[in-house]
């Protein structure tokens, strides 16, 4: 059974999310030490103590859902499970960090560090209450184009910024334009159109000044060929050189992912089953809607990694 392992994005954060790992798995501990080191922060301490409105904080929950997604892989290793059992590592938005980090293409400390800086330039691009982004629901790609390019007629910015599955399509921009877009997608036939609460308009142009911070911050890191290959979110294809990579990541900010065809690049290359590593369950239920033949598992708990590497020892 060909698999790939997924890391989810912002929006999938919790308090307490990866404590039990930390608890049960040293190696699981070691991630979250060396990720408090990297940001001179006890960031462990607000992800298992905080709350919730400081831990949703875009510069704190970007290296947060990161280092719980890689204390899961840590644990899966520590069972005998390696990332190279996989066909194809993917993120969505800032889980592609976590997955090049998986992979061994960026070490953790680096990872965390760029992640704290996206998070904070991702942020101050925009100001506070400019930006919006919106869920429309019922809608294919296409539609959602018209809607978005018919609310940025008037002016403004208006762009599909995650194309999630065939019927979930999140656009961002200016929050004139995309009130407009919910109308407009309303009566175009969407089955729901609401208003995100995000604290800034990821994955588009409005993000221009992110995306030359992070060109700068990503140009003093090494990145590593991937030990197995990324599937982009820019490109929805899987690469394997570290300048192209860098150069995605950067391309990233204000691009949209393209969740869908990602996970339909994968199915077309013989990835049966979708490992999603980390917190919440979001990137599960996107594959699901994809291809309902899929198989899926979460892996957030200890309960959960002793359910898949049993299953996967009674596969063998």
């Amino acid at each position: 059974m060909s698999r790939a392992f997924i890391f989810p994005g912002q929006g999938a954060q919790t308090i307490g999310m990866g404590r039990a790992l930390a608890e049960a798995y040293p190696a699981a501990k070691a991630i979250f030490d060396e990720v408090d080191a990297a940001l001179d922060q006890s960031l462990s301490s607000l992800i298992w103590e905080g709350d919730a409105e400081t831990l949703t904080l875009t510069e704190n929950a970007q290296p947060a859902l990161m280092a719980t997604s890689l204390a899961a892989l840590r644990a899966l290793e520590a069972e005998g499970v390696q990332v190279d059992s996989a066909a194809f590592v993917a993120g969505h938005s800032l889980g592609e960090y976590s997955a090049l980090t998986a992979a061994g293409a960026l070490r953790v400390a680096d990872a965390a560090r760029l992640l704290r800086i996206r998070g904070r330039a991702m942020q101050s691009a925009v100001p506070v209450g400019m930006g919006a982004m919106a869920a429309l629901l019922g809608l294919d790609l296409a539609t959602a184009r018209e809607v978005a390019a018919e609310a940025a007629a008037d002016g403004g910015v208006c762009a599909a910024a995650n194309d999630n599955d065939p019927g979930q399509v999140v656009i961002s921009g200016s929050k004139h334009a995309v009130e407009r877009a919910v109308e407009i997608a309303k009566a175009k036939g969407a089955k729901r159109a609401v208003m995100l609460p995000v604290s800034a308009p990821f994955h588009c142009a409005l993000m221009a000044p992110a995306a030359e911070v992070m060109a700068e911050a990503l140009a003093a890191v090494q990145i590593k060929a991937p030990s197995v290959p990324l599937v982009a979110n820019v490109r929805a294809a899987a690469l394997t050189d570290p300048d192209e990579i860098r150069a995605l990541l950067v391309e990233q900010v204000t691009g949209s992912v393209r969740w869908r065809e990602s996970v339909q690049y994968m199915l077309g290359q013989g990835v049966t089953e979708f490992w999603e590593i980390g917190a919440g369950k979001a990137l599960s239920g996107m594959v699901r809607r994809i291809e309902r033949s899929a198989a899926v598992q979460n892996i957030g708990t200890p309960e959960e990694v002793a359910k898949v590497i049993a299953a996967d020892t009674a596969a063998e």
